[in-house]
């Protein structure tokens, strides 16, 4: 069942109808929680369901301005910490549902199976165990799972011997997949037939070599890249497997991001059908569009950017009314013109939901005749457009917007360096013509643009982004830190403002919509936040809701000091992750109330949906979004949400291998580092000059225990009282490189170190790491951009 369960009365609801049927009492906390805990027992096996202030309004009988209360009664509940709010969902913090979907991963000693919740929000700590019961004799029909299959379990929760944490027992309702393990590894020949498979997942090679029996090797030769079946066997001796692919050499050119690929199942080879319809498209005409095939639209890209999705335009208003005013033209590839609802390029776009960027090959979200011809801005070639015309003051604040379908002709193709170049002085041949008539204007429009975003304070982190460059044959050459030009943020402001400009257009038709949402951190988060800031000598006061202009005030304290880069990364971590959502709730990190993504369609999906619900509002074409249930469009936000976070895994993996790989020959050599993260089990470093991280085990840090402080970040010798923090620079030797899995292993070089041990990172080494365990085990992954 989709959407909203239908919430029944209770005998709360009722009992406050009758105290009092015009201005009913506010419920208590309990009858809150008592509520929240008998729907979600109601859902049971159906969809989750949803429980928010409104239906909690609605079941206890609460109106006008009764909300207000009760508002406050569920902050407070919020901040005590006994309900957490899920975008606009209210549950208990850290404890599973009566029924939850679960994926086996592994047995116990005793042999029983073990599973751990498909759907868990990290910010909760580690996701919980189920040990999975059932009978000693099962009845026939009885659904048993293996090992990676996945299960509707109705959970119980039992005593732990600690009572610290809560442990749960399953029982399988439904099986949802019966299906063997799969592993991706490298294959090694043995002499004589059969051999060995090293998996490439940094879990799975925690558990070792598995063992390919003669025969079982397929066409797999030494050194190849293979999808394996894991296979039954007994208890004593390494697993065994089966190859059921070869994928590719390995030492190949672009192996690597092979393993990304098919480790997380992107689709990378188009359907024959997707591929026929695509090859069958044909040029959109003039027909039904206006023609701005005139006006001086440019396309600002990566200079290594093979298609252009947006073009941009500005110019003075001729508004007397608007005084320094300005006209700004976003004109983005009308992707929906060759994209159908329903169609097969549609099907597989959302499979895919979006493109994939790797540093050695992209993944495209749809076939190179759509992405890289037929949508592509090429300059001096007609091409489709949506194009958002928006007018903003001499203070960069939007007065309003026009939509139009148009037929448009890029004047040029710059790069963000050439574009710059020109406007500073540096123009080529073709950029010189553009600096007066098109150039210059966008630069003072964007001036305008900054007085308004520092007005709008949107949360401003400083965290550079490295790019790798590569070698023809595919290998690490060095990695870069691209400068941060004017052209990049003129383009990045141009787009949000077209962004928020669809999302108000869509809104106003009420036009049910895809948004781009993120929402603000958590009460926990916030806490932590504010013990490690203490620390520093910056007080929160207790309870406070930060704004993002409050976070930059925090990060503007820091800027210069010590403690700018820790700062920095702290902060990142305490922000959630952004998401597509057809549930509006804001955009916490731009500050804004409404955003959608318009702006890219050729690589997002999201985007093309906006597209089509702003030809259906305005009537623009037979192509619009289709009569569609909100809960559809919810499904849809959720997938491409999930492909989202996908495709940025997969993308931080490659990078991963990609540089073990280019300093697997340079075991033994001293590097500059900077603490990225600290766990009780150790250091994760991440290298000064190519950005690539790294383990540091505790266990190889000396000859004393180290404490883990989690409200400083930091591991504290137990009798020097030396101290490792989040945020330190520290001189590391790399004693351990594992390509395949995108591992390194360090060693600080800068103090007394233990005898070196065959430890890797969480998930590579076989001993753990021998550590006093401090108030709080809680991993530290290493920090990452959100994406907007």
């Amino acid at each position: 069942m989709k959407g909203k369960i239908t919430l029944k009365k209770t005998r709360a609801a009722k009992a406050a109808k009758a105290k009092a049927p015009d201005s009913p009492a506010l419920p208590t906390r309990d009858e809150i929680l008592a509520f929240i805990a008998r729907e979600r027992e109601v859902a049971g096996e159906r969809t989750p369901a949803k429980i928010g202030k409104r239906e909690i309004a609605r079941a206890f009988q609460i109106t006008g301005s009764d909300k207000i209360g009760l508002k406050r009664v569920l902050k407070e509940l919020e901040a005590e910490g006994a309900v957490d709010r899920r975008r606009k969902n209210l549950t208990k913090p850290g404890v599973l549902p009566p029924v939850v979907l679960a994926e086996v991963f592994s047995r116990d000693r005793d042999g029983d199976l073990l599973a751990k919740p498909v759907d868990w929000d990290d910010a909760n700590g580690p996701a919980p165990t189920i040990v999975l019961n059932f009978p000693r004799r099962p009845r026939p029909g009885t659904p048993i799972p293996g090992l990676g299959d996945r299960a509707l379990v109705r959970t119980e929760i039992v005593p732990d011997a600690t009572g610290n944490e809560p442990a749960y027992t399953g029982r399988v309702v439904k099986l949802m997949a019966k299906a063997r393990a799969q592993i991706l590894g490298i294959f090694r020949a043995l002499p004589g037939g059969g051999g060995e498979i090293l998996p490439v997942d940094k879990k799975a090679a925690n558990k070792g070599a598995m063992a390919v029996r003669p025969g079982d090797e397929g066409e797999a030769q030494d050194g190849d890249l293979v999808a394996a079946e894991l296979l039954r066997g007994g208890r004593l001796g390494l697993p065994n497997a089966k190859v059921q692919e070869r994928i590719g050499s390995f030492g190949s050119e672009k192996a690597v991001s092979l393993i990304a690929i098919h480790s997380h199942k992107i689709p990378n080879v188009f359907k024959p059908e997707t591929l026929a319809e695509s090859e069958a498209a044909k040029p959109a005409k003039l027909a039904g569009r206006e023609d701005w095939r005139d006006l001086p639209l440019i396309t600002i890209d990566p200079a290594d950017a093979k298609d252009h999705d947006d073009a941009v335009f500005a110019q003075t208003d001729d508004d007397p009314d608007n005084p320094g005013g300005f006209a700004l033209s976003v004109a983005i590839a009308d992707v929906a013109a060759y994209v159908k609802p329903g169609s097969a390029l549609d099907r597989e776009a959302l499979e895919r939901g979006n493109s994939v960027y790797f540093p050695d090959r992209v993944v495209p979200m749809l076939p190179e005749r759509i992405s890289n011809d037929l949508c592509s801005l090429r300059p001096q070639e007609d091409r489709p457009a949506l194009a958002m015309r928006m007018i903003i003051d001499a203070k960069g604040e939007k007065r309003g917007q026009t939509l139009h379908r148009i037929m448009m002709r890029s004047a040029a193709k710059l790069s963000y360096q050439r574009a710059q170049a020109a406007v500073d002085g540096n123009p080529d041949a073709e950029s010189g013509p553009l600096v007066e008539p098109v150039l210059r204007p966008l630069y003072d429009a964007y001036a305008a643009l900054k007085i308004a975003k520092a007005r709008r304070q949107p949360l401003d982190l400083g965290l550079p982004e490295r790019k790798i460059l590569l070698k023809p044959d595919g290998t690490v050459d060095h990695v870069v830190t691209p400068e941060r030009l004017d052209a990049h943020r003129l383009i990045e402001e141009f787009m949000i403002l077209a962004n928020v400009a669809a999302a108000e257009l869509l809104e106003a038709k009420k036009q049910i919509l895809i948004y781009r949402a993120h929402g603000e951190p958590s009460v926990e988060k916030i806490h932590n936040l504010g013990e490690f800031l203490q620390t520093i000598g910056i007080k929160l006061a207790k309870g406070q809701v930060l704004t993002p202009a409050q976070f930059n005030g925090i990060l503007a304290r820091v800027k210069g000091t010590e403690h700018e880069q820790i700062v920095n990364d702290v902060v990142l971590r305490s922000q959630a992750q952004a998401e597509y959502v057809a549930d509006n709730y804001g955009h916490f990190g731009l500050h804004l109330r409404r955003y959608a993504h318009f702006t890219s369609p050729i690589r997002r999906y999201a985007d093309l949906v906006v597209h089509r619900a702003l030809i259906r509002a305005y009537k623009l074409g037979k192509d619009g979004l289709p009569d569609m249930a909100p809960d559809e469009l919810a499904d849809i936000a959720l997938k491409i949400s999930a492909s989202e976070r996908r495709a940025m895994m997969a993308e931080r993996e490659t990078v991963d291998r990609l540089i073990a790989t280019h300093l697997v020959d340079k075991i033994g050599v001293i590097f500059q580092g900077r603490i990225a993260g600290v766990t009780r089990a150790g250091l994760f470093c991440k290298l000064a000059d190519t950005g690539a991280d790294g383990f540091i085990p505790a266990a190889t840090m000396g000859t004393e225990f180290f404490r883990y402080d989690e409200a400083s970040h930091a591991l504290i010798g137990s009798r020097s009282g030396k101290t490792y923090r989040l945020g330190d620079t520290v001189t590391v030797k790399l004693v351990e490189a594992a390509p395949f899995a995108g591992a390194l292993r360090f060693e600080l070089a800068d103090g007394e170190a233990a005898p070196s041990r065959k430890t890797m990172a969480p998930g590579l080494g076989r001993n753990p790491p021998r550590v006093h365990k401090g108030p709080r085990d809680v991993r530290s992954n290493g920090a990452k951009r959100r994406k907007r």
